[in-house]
């Protein structure tokens, strides 16, 4: 049986083959940013790096979830 992605995790495959870059590189960029808002962060990752509204809003969610579990 294969576990399949749920969430914004799900949306990790095609971001990296669309955009090229791995998802640790996507949250290394979004945990050095100045920015910490999500609003601000998806609109940063849309402007300044060309990622689609539902793309940037699933890094910027999972990435910020992941941080504030720790």
């Amino acid at each position: 049986m294969t576990d399949t992605a749920k969430g914004p995790a799900s949306y990790f495959p095609s971001i990296e083959t669309k955009y090229g870059r791995s998802i640790a590189e996507w949250k290394h960029l979004i945990h050095t940013s100045p920015l910490t808002k999500h609003r601000e962060l998806v609109s940063w990752l849309k402007t300044e790096h060309g990622l689609g509204h539902g793309h940037a809003n699933a890094l910027v969610a999972h990435t910020l979830a992941e941080a504030n579990s720790k």
